[in-house]
C-alpha cells in the first residue's frame, strides 16, 4: 500500500520532518524486517515523495542507529542487538523506577482503580488466549501512569517517551510466551500493590524488577 507523505506539500520543511517521522515509526513497530535494504528510489515511491527527504530521513535514522549503510546507494535495517536492548532496558529500569517513585505521592483511588481495571483486562485476555490484547492492555495500564507523569513531571515524561518508543519493538516479543505473559501481569499487580501502599523505594524496586524481567523474557523469546 502506497503511504502518500505529502500531497505536493508547499513547505519542504514538513515533508521533510514528516518523511522522517514515518519512517522513523516504521522501523520501531518492525514494519520494515532486519536485514531488509532500503533504498531512496525504492521508499520515495512507498511514501509518494521526492528522494530529497527520504535520503534526508535515512542519513538522520543512520545516525540514530535504526538504519545502517548498505553499500554506495542504500541502507539496511540492522539486526536487533543484544548489546542495544541490554542498554535500552538497563536506561529504561533507572528512568522508570524513578517515574514510579515520583508517582507513588501523585495516584489517587481512581487511578489505582483504573490501573487494576487494566490488569483484569489482560488476565482475562490471556486466559482466552489473545495476546494481541493482553499487549494493548498493558500499554493502556502504562500509558495511565505515565499520563500524570506528563502533567507533574514533563521532562522526565519526555525521555521515556521516547526511550519507549525504541524498547517497543522488543518489548512485544515478551508477550509471545506464556512466561513472559504471566510475569508481565504478575508485574502489573506488584505496581499497583507498591502504588497502594504510597512507599516510593518500594515502587522503584518493583518498577526495576519489573523492567528487567521484560528484559529476561525477551531474550527467552528469541530476540
Amino acid at each position: 500500500m502506497n503511504t502518500n507523505v505529502s500531497k505536493r506539500s508547499k513547505n519542504p520543511r514538513s515533508a521533510r520532518e514528516r518523511t522522517y517521522r514515518l519512517l522513523r515509526k516504521k522501523l520501531l513497530t518492525g514494519v520494515y524486517a532486519p536485514n531488509q535494504r532500503l533504498t531512496e528510489e525504492s521508499i520515495a515511491r512507498e511514501l509518494g515523495v521526492s528522494r530529497t527527504p527520504v535520503r534526508e530521513a535515512l542519513h538522520k535514522l543512520d545516525l540514530e542507529g535504526l538504519v545502517e549503510p548498505a553499500g554506495a546507494r542504500g541502507f539496511r535495517v540492522p539486526e536487533d542487538s543484544l548489546k542495544e536492548m541490554d542498554e535500552l532496558f538497563g536506561i529504561r529500569a533507572v528512568m522508570e523506577g524513578h517515574a514510579l517513585a515520583c508517582l507513588s505521592e501523585l495516584v489517587d483511588d481512581e487511578i489505582i482503580r483504573n490501573l487494576q481495571q487494566f490488569i483484569d483486562q489482560a488476565e482475562r485476555a490471556w486466559l482466552s488466549g489473545n495476546l494481541e490484547d493482553v499487549f494493548d492492555y498493558n500499554t493502556r495500564f502504562h500509558d495511565l501512569l505515565y499520563s500524570l507523569l506528563a502533567e507533574e513531571k514533563p521532562r522526565l515524561y519526555s525521555m521515556i517517551e521516547d526511550m519507549r518508543d525504541y524498547v517497543v519493538r522488543y518489548r512485544k516479543n515478551t508477550l509471545v510466551n506464556l512466561k513472559g505473559v504471566r510475569r508481565s501481569i504478575a508485574g502489573h499487580k506488584k505496581i499497583v500493590m507498591a502504588l497502594s501502599l504510597g512507599d516510593p523505594q518500594l515502587c522503584e524496586h518493583v518498577m526495576r524488577k519489573h523492567v528487567h524481567e521484560a528484559r529476561e523474557d525477551t531474550q527467552l523469546s528469541g530476540t
